[in-house]
Order: structure tokens, then sequence, then C-alpha cells
């Protein structure tokens, strides 16, 4: 009779333990990528409405398409497109794309000094230029332009790109022309355009813009307001400049 009562009152224990369970489900970590940039590889990947194959294709995007990169999930990344779906993709097919500033080359130095920028952003190169520019305008009876954070990020990207790759052209082959450059760094803007230059001296490479037509246009229009002017070592012409303008 015990043994009888010791085994209703386990079961009693039993159906109790298992009516007060409580099943836990653990978020997947997720981690920050440094940039916010991304571009597409495969010729067309799914964006899906979580991390793996088994969830729903929300749309697709295509092979050199820029994307905005929020953050990884495993394999994954959550990510923005051009037509303001959010979704997720395989890490596998997407390049990110990484400002210049602080970047490092092969042998871990650092591509861009950052210790010598000022308190306006800029290395005493892109200052000096800013400031040659800025002089032509004024002389001109023109206002001044104004350095913009993020359009500064876009040319140092672009003139180290362009050494890296040893071009000269305002299409890149990894950014593309400057517009789709302003575009997937999330930059609006009402008028855009962009110098380049190579050269060994700051004073020599704003002359040689002023002597062409098409370059000292650009820096005397009245549709910009804001620009930003990246200046990096080039081995074959010394230093490679990359100016870009924009209107608000």
């Amino acid at each position: 009779m015990k043994i009888k009562r010791l085994a209703i009152l386990i079961i009693i224990l039993l159906v109790l333990l298992c009516s007060f369970s409580v099943k836990t489900i653990a978020m997947t970590h997720y981690q920050t990528v440094g940039t916010t940039t991304g571009l597409v590889t495969a010729t067309a990947l799914n964006v899906r409405q979580g991390p793996g194959t088994n969830y729903k294709v929300v749309t697709l995007i295509y092979k050199n398409e820029y994307i905005r990169v929020f953050a990884q999930i495993g394999d994954w990344y959550v990510i923005q497109t051009d037509n303001d779906y959010v979704g997720m993709v395989s890490k596998n097919y997407v390049k990110l794309i990484y400002p210049t500033q602080g970047a490092t080359d092969d042998s871990g130095e650092t591509q861009q000094n950052i210790e010598n920028i000022n308190n306006n952003g800029l290395t005493a190169d892109e200052q000096e230029v800013f400031d040659l520019i800025n002089n032509q305008r004024v002389s001109a009876g023109l206002q001044a332009l104004q350095i913009d954070a993020e359009v500064q990020n876009v040319v140092r990207a672009k003139a180290q790109d362009m050494v890296n790759n040893n071009y000269f052209s305002h299409t890149s082959p990894t950014y593309g022309s400057p517009f789709d450059m302003l575009k997937s760094y999330g930059i609006s803007y009402k008028a855009a355009g962009e110098n380049i230059a190579g050269n060994s001296t700051n004073q020599g490479a704003v002359n040689a813009w002023m002597n062409s037509e098409g370059h000292k246009a650009n820096i005397l229009s009245n549709n910009y307001n804001y620009t930003g002017i990246g200046v990096v070592n080039s081995p074959k012409y010394g230093k490679i400049y990359v100016q870009m303008f924009i209107g608000k």
C-alpha cells in the first residue's frame, strides 16, 4: 500500500514539473562589421527574412549593386537594399567596403596616417589643397566651400583605390562612378561633381585643375557648397588627388 502511494506521489510530482517547465529561446548573437557599405559579388543574390536558406526570399539583388550593411549574424549580413527592402544575405557573396581612414595594407602599416589629421578632419596635404581651392573661389567672388565629413570618407577611399588598382579615371572598378560612390555611402545631394589629378605638389594639382576648363568649372561653380579632398601618396604620380563637390 505504501509503495502504491509513493508511486502515485512520484507521478503527481512529474506532472507538476512538466506543467511549470519553461522553454528558453536564445537570440542568435550578432556583431557589427565596421562599415555600412557592401558590394554584391554574386550574379544574383537572394535577400531572405532570416539567417538561413529556410527563410522566405523577399527580393533579389544583383552583382555590383551596393547595399547598406547593419550587422552580421553567423554567416549572414543584415542589410538594406537600394529599394528599401530589409533582410539578410549570405556574407559569402558580399564584399564589405571600408573607409580608407585607419585601413591597413598587407604589411599591417596604416594607409592613412590619422595622427596627422587636424581639427578640421584633414591631413596637412588635404588642408593645403582645401585652402588653395577656396582662395580661387573667394577671388572669383564666390562663397568658400565647407568640408563634409561623409564626402571626406568617400574621396579618401577613391584616392586610395586609384593607387591600389593603378588606374586614373572617374570610374572606379571597385566603386563605379563618383555618383555611385556617393549613393553607396548614403550621401544625398542636389548637384555633384569630381576632380582628379596626379601631381607631385599640391599647388601643381590645383594649377592643373585651374588650367582645365572642366575642372575649373567645378571649382568655381555656384552649385556646390560642400566638398571633400583626398590626397594619397602615389609611386606613379607622386600624389593622387580626388576632390568631390556636392550642393545641398
